[in-house]
């Protein structure tokens, strides 16, 4: 996901995308680990998705801090 459409989801949505990419993340590498993944390469995708949606989170957090 573009990290534009990450910026738009409210803080519930973030908490549960980053939950779901955390899930599908672990599935994954079980799925490597017992090689029967199919795009190996889908395990650096979930994490570079991880990554964004925890930038956000915290550029929410700080956003925070300044104001109040």
């Amino acid at each position: 996901m573009k990290i534009e459409k990450i910026r738009e989801l409210t803080e519930t949505e973030l908490d549960k995308r980053l939950s779901d990419a955390k899930q599908e993340l672990f599935n994954l590498k079980v799925q490597a680990s017992l090689g029967q993944i199919e795009k190996p390469d889908q395990i650096t995708k979930v994490k570079k998705g991880i990554a964004r949606v925890l930038t956000i989170k915290k550029e929410i957090a700080n956003s925070a801090k300044k104001k109040g």
